[in-house]
C-alpha cells in the first residue's frame, strides 16, 4: 500500500532523513521506533504532506504522492494522528468527530461511523457534549484517533499515542489500536518511543537512528533482537 524509497528530508540546512527505505503492506501495522530525533515524526509530515522531501519517492496505493499538498493528500486516504493529540479544545467531542469527516463528501453514513467510533470509545459516547479541552490526556487521545477514523482513511498514522497518558489508559489505547486493525482491516503506520506495546500490537517494524533505517524485521523478531532489546526494550 506504502512504499517509501530513498526519502532525504532537510529542515533548512539540517538533514533529518537520510534516504530512508521502508514498505508498508495493506492491511497490517507497521511501527517506527527509534529515540529523539530519530526522524520518526518527520517521516510520517512527509508523508502527510507537511514537509516538502528534498528527494525520493513515496509510493501510496502506486502513486508517488511526494510534494502533493497536505489536504490531497488527506482526499487520498491518508490520516495522521499527529503527535500532542492537537484536538480543537473549544469544540465538543461530537464536533472533533465531524471535523474529521470535513472532507467526506457521503454524509448519510456519518451516523453509522460516529456509532463506531463510539462503540470502541465508549467514554466518547458518555461526553459527547463535552468540550475536548476538559477530557483527560487519554480520552484526547481516544477523540484525535476517533476523528481521524471518521476521514474513512485507507492509511491510518498515529504519531506518538501514549505521550502523556497515565499508564492505567495506554494499554487500552493499544488494545484499540489492534482492535481498529482487526475489524475494520485498516492499515495502520505507528510511531511510538514505548517499544514494547508497539511491537506487541505490530506486525513488522522498522528502527531508525539519526535519520537511517538500521534495522528491519518482523515485529516478533526485533522483540527478540538482543541489540534491540538493550537500547529500546529495557534489556
Amino acid at each position: 500500500m506504502l512504499e517509501i524509497r530513498d526519502l532525504h528530508v532537510n529542515y533548512g540546512a539540517i538533514s533529518a532523513l537520510h534516504g530512508i527505505s521502508l514498505k508498508v503492506e495493506q492491511g497490517k501495522i507497521v511501527t517506527l521506533i527509534g529515540a529523539n530525533g530519530a526522524g520518526k515524526t518527520t517521516t510520517l509530515r512527509a508523508i502527510s504532506g507537511l514537509v516538502k522531501p528534498r528527494s525520493g519517492a513515496i509510493n501510496f496505493q502506486d502513486h508517488n504522492i511526494a510534494g502533493l499538498p497536505a489536504h490531497a493528500i488527506v482526499g487520498r486516504g491518508v490520516a495522521q494522528c499527529p503527535e500532542g493529540r492537537m484536538v480543537f479544545a473549544n469544540l465538543t467531542v461530537l464536533e472533533n468527530l465531524r471535523m474529521g469527516a470535513y472532507s467526506r463528501r457521503d454524509h448519510g453514513n456519518f451516523a453509522k461511523d460516529f456509532d463506531y467510533v463510539f462503540g470502541i470509545f465508549p467514554r466518547l459516547k458518555e461526553r459527547e457534549w463535552q468540550a475536548a479541552g476538559t477530557l483527560s490526556g487519554g480520552e484526547q487521545q481516544m477523540l484525535a484517533i476517533g476523528r481521524a477514523l471518521m476521514s474513512k482513511p485507507k492509511l491510518l498514522m498515529l504519531d506518538e499515542p501514549s505521550l502523556g497518558i497515565a499508564p492505567l489508559l495506554v494499554k487500552t489505547i493499544f488494545d484499540k489500536i489492534a482492535e481498529i486493525n482487526k475489524e475494520l482491516g485498516l492499515t495502520i503506520l505507528l510511531v511510538e518511543q514505548n517499544a514494547n506495546l508497539a511491537l506487541e500490537v505490530s506486525h513488522y517494524g522498522y528502527v531508525l537512528e539519526t535519520g537511517r533505517i538500521i534495522l528491519e524485521d518482523t515485529a516478533t523478531s526485533l522483540r527478540e533482537n538482543e541489540d534491540v532489546r538493550a537500547a529500546y526494550l529495557g534489556g
